[in-house]
């Protein structure tokens, strides 16, 4: 297992929920002087999206040049009025690989964009869990009676240059596909431009990175190239140095074999792992499949935790209140086998405190504990439908050829 190597001299600060990423997000892009590039899964015209929206149509019409990627599942086609505006504005944007009515078919498109990242002028980056939609607002549940949770964080540091390439070479694959920064926009849109955009501001070279932080951080991805086990394998690696205690909050948690003989492993040697995890019903697949890998992890001592406090979006982590992720991949076969996630791994004990309190606030709060005598008791239909979900979940892995 390769290690995760850490660069040093960072500044990391943690964000809880899409108003406080969102509100530093639109600043950045305010204040932008030559280019802003943001991906994303889902991509709501909310109160939320349209905020952000009407800042990267703002700056693309000063000359900025702006880019933008969603999840062509996550994101149904953008509403006409705003392709319409960030055409005339010249905001770049592509809806990637949308599935269409035969896509199910074809596992090859079942891979996703699910990472959530933004890269302002080369001198800060945004990664996390968060999607560009409003914290009350589900796609499929429509309002919620409260705030979604989830986290994410902003960077500063020699990570935000590695985001920006990152970036950058995923959208000159999209335009060798595609031909994105070709596509012609409408003769009046390009007259829109010209008119409010009269003195275009020059490229500039990225402004120089934030020397004064301290914190080692990488950016670790899953992709379909060179990175298809590493956000798992830094989990694992982490899991296997612990000494004292494990803490996640996993959204949709379905670990593979290995990493979830990882958490069994630290538990029977003393490590206490605690697990937050979805408790309200979202997914037929979500919820089922979780459960039926609960009974081995309860038998070797892991703890787990249920939310009740609204919906779990998080996909975070801390181990010995020093090493800590924050990013988009949840623990179950789709981040981890076939999506494009990105996650920050990091060594710092303040960092790993302050996320470590907003997790157990949740747990001590706003979740019930899994009682292993209860979950042995659960009923018969209960117990089919978990099976059931697992043999979906395998049924699929083989037809995508990969072992889990």
């Amino acid at each position: 297992m390769n290690a995760v190597v850490l660069r040093p001299r960072h500044r990391l600060h943690l964000f809880q929920g899409a108003d406080e990423l969102f509100a530093a997000v639109v600043h950045a892009i305010e204040h932008s002087s030559h280019e802003v590039r943001l991906e994303s899964y889902i991509f709501a015209f909310d109160k939320q999206g349209q905020a952000v929206a009407s800042a990267m149509e703002s700056a693309a019409l000063r000359g900025v040049r702006v880019y933008l990627v969603v999840d062509g599942i996550g994101t149904p086609p953008l509403p006409p009025q705003w392709t319409a505006r960030f055409d005339a504005a010249g905001v770049h944007w592509h809806r990637f690989s949308p599935l269409g009515w035969l896509g199910v078919f074809f596992p090859v498109r079942w891979r996703r964009l699910h990472r959530k990242l933004c890269v302002v002028d080369g001198r800060v980056a945004f990664c996390g869990g968060i999607n560009v939609i409003d914290d009350f607002q589900d796609p499929h549940l429509g309002t919620l009676d409260s705030a979604r949770l989830d986290f994410a964080v902003q960077v500063h540091g020699p990570l935000v240059q590695d985001t920006q390439a990152l970036m950058q070479r995923f959208w000159s694959r999209l335009d060798f596909a595609h031909g994105l920064e070709s596509r012609q926009w409408s003769k009046a849109g390009s007259q829109l431009r010209s008119a409010l955009r009269p003195q275009p501001a020059p490229m500039r070279a990225p402004a120089p990175q934030d020397s004064q932080g301290k914190i080692p951080a990488a950016l670790v991805l899953r992709d379909n190239l060179r990175n298809r086990s590493r956000i798992e394998q830094a989990y694992r690696q982490a899991i296997g140095q612990a000494h004292h205690e494990v803490l996640i909050a996993n959204a949709y948690f379905m670990p593979g074999r290995k990493l979830r003989h990882a958490l069994e492993h630290a538990a029977q040697r003393g490590v206490r792992v605690i697990l937050l995890l979805q408790g309200r019903y979202e997914y037929f697949m979500q919820f089922h499949g979780a459960r039926a890998v609960y009974g081995s992890l309860l038998a070797a001592g892991v703890e787990i935790h249920e939310y009740q406090g609204g919906l779990l979006h998080a996909k975070v982590a801390v181990v010995d209140s020093v090493w800590a992720t924050v990013g988009s991949s949840n623990l179950e076969p789709l981040s981890l086998l076939l999506a494009r996630e990105a996650n920050v791994v990091l060594r710092d004990p303040h960092f790993a405190q302050v996320l470590h309190q907003r997790v157990r606030a949740a747990i001590d709060e706003q979740s019930v504990q899994m009682d292993p005598l209860r979950y042995a008791q659960r009923g018969r239909w209960q117990r089919m439908l978990d099976v059931l979900a697992l043999v979906i979940l395998r049924i699929g892995l083989f037809v995508v050829g990969r072992r889990y």
